[in-house]
């Protein structure tokens, strides 16, 4: 399947930003009843910033379009394992899914991708709560597809989502932002990396790191500062996975309002008091759910620019993804 080349060039460095993506969520009709479910967001906003690299897996192992519903089954056999199985004719699917599953996840590597949007509820490309069954009538909502179970294993610390959360704002914003600090992170560590140079890429996301955890910001920072005690094959690996989990967790309102608070301390010797003041306004308001977050950030860049806050100015948190995807524009 061909790539959907992105209108604009990316915000995290040279070369597109690269997205794994259901092909259905692009419009293709792929899907066992011969129809798609093309995501307005991926399709018409993302997609002028990233690259999609679409994937159909039931189509990619051979299956037609349109075909027989499959599902997943509680293997009794193996505790905790479970099988692809076709709906009506029982047909096992499972060794061939895992195997393409392998061998695609590996071509997937070679693609370098910043992130994935998988199809909820697929039996093979459900991230969670895929429906499983058993013995019982009633099949549990603990699964997850096989495909996608096989890409989140080997591939722990890429940002991956399903499209129907992406319709919660902040769930939205979290995948995005966490997409191009992958693709920054990625970009540090595949150049000729130092350990000052690790302590820049650090400092740069401090703020963005406390507006989604002040303990996991903490935490690296200690890592960064006993870096050079470790063999330099294991810095990055331990240091992406502890970055894109701290990452993960959903910045709150109370945590952005904190930061906000911190960058002020920056501006105070140069803010007139009228200047603060309206500052500290709007901060509040932003915290009483009466403005949106980019209301203030709007202010920050203003002053930050006038007055040439430079660590300001490195701050990735000024604008952590594109500003046309207006992702801190909603109350």
């Amino acid at each position: 399947m061909e790539r959907v080349t992105p209108a604009k060039a990316a915000h995290a460095g040279d070369g597109p930003v690269k997205i794994g993506v259901s092909s259905c969520l692009l419009g293709a009709e792929v899907r066992f009843d011969g129809g798609s479910k093309r995501n307005d967001f991926l399709v018409e906003t993302l997609g002028s910033f990233v690259e999609f690299v679409p994937v159909c897996p039931e189509v990619e192992i051979g299956l037609g379009v349109p075909r027989e519903t499959l599902r997943l089954v509680r293997d009794y056999n193996a505790p905790g394992a479970v099988r692809l199985v076709g709906k009506k004719t029982g047909v096992d699917l499972t060794g061939k899914m895992n195997s393409y599953a392998q061998r695609r996840l590996i071509a997937l590597g070679r693609d370098e991708l910043s992130g994935y949007v998988l199809k909820r509820n697929s039996p093979s490309c459900g991230m969670e709560r895929v429906r499983v069954y058993g013995s019982s009538p009633v099949p549990t909502r603990d699964g997850s597809g096989l495909f996608a179970a096989a890409l989140m294993r080997r591939y722990p610390s890429l940002p991956v989502e399903e499209e129907g959360r992406l319709s919660d704002r902040r769930l939205r914003e979290n995948f995005v932002e966490r997409v191009f600090a992958y693709r920054r992170l990625r970009n540090f560590f595949s150049s000729r990396w130092t350990y000052g140079g690790l302590v820049r890429f650090h400092t740069a996301h401090k703020l963005a790191l406390m507006a989604h955890s002040p303990k996991a910001y903490g935490e690296l920072g200690r890592f960064v500062a006993n870096s050079r005690r470790l063999e330099r094959h294991e810095v990055p690996d331990r240091y992406e996975i502890a970055f894109m989990e701290a990452l993960k967790k959903l910045a709150t309102t109370a945590r952005h309002a904190n930061v906000l608070h911190h960058m002020l301390g920056y501006l105070r010797q140069h803010l007139e008091r009228d200047s603060r003041d309206e500052l500290i306004t709007v901060i509040d308001d932003y915290r009483r759910g009466l403005v949106p977050l980019i209301v203030p950030m709007v202010l920050f860049r203003h002053y930050v620019r006038k007055f040439d806050i430079a660590y300001l100015r490195g701050q990735v948190y000024l604008e952590p993804h594109p500003k046309e995807l207006m992702l801190r524009n909603h109350v």
